[in-house]
């Protein structure tokens, strides 16, 4: 059973999807347990701005981060492209606005998972053949 850790201070989405309440408490359930994702708003009370965004993401850095936010960048029918950049630099997977469609939040997390368990395996593969694999190109002009 996978395990999400939801940190979300805005009530509404809290209902719908949410385990945490904000930041702080956030931060202790990801100190006292693994997790296989995370989804964190961006904006919460005790943390200033993309502070949450960044905190997350280095006390768990393998772990694929989804960012949330309802905060008005722009018109309400686009996303601000540059308030998600600055989330993806600071260790965002994905970005989401709210509110977003029930359909929408399922389909980005098993993207985040999937990715995350192809990136797994491929390191797997590579240490069972050592940190890098053969480079065939170099082999070739050797033997030839």
């Amino acid at each position: 059973m996978r395990r999400i850790l939801v940190v979300v201070d805005d009530r509404h989405t809290r209902l719908a999807i949410a385990i945490t309440d904000g930041g702080e408490s956030g931060l202790a359930a990801l100190n006292n347990g693994t997790f296989d994702l995370m989804i964190v708003d961006v904006f919460m009370p005790n943390m200033r701005g993309f502070e949450s965004i960044r905190v997350f993401h280095s006390h768990a850095p393998t772990v694929p981060l989804i960012a949330i936010s309802g905060y008005a960048f722009s018109g309400p029918e686009t996303d601000d492209p540059a308030c998600f950049r600055v989330a993806l630099s600071l260790g965002a997977t994905r970005c989401l606005r709210k509110p977003f469609r029930p359909a929408t939040l399922p389909g980005v997390i098993d993207e985040c998972l999937s990715e995350t368990e192809q990136r797994r395996k491929h390191a797997a593969a590579l240490a069972a053949i050592g940190s890098t694999p053969p480079n065939i190109f170099t082999e070739r002009a050797n033997t030839g």
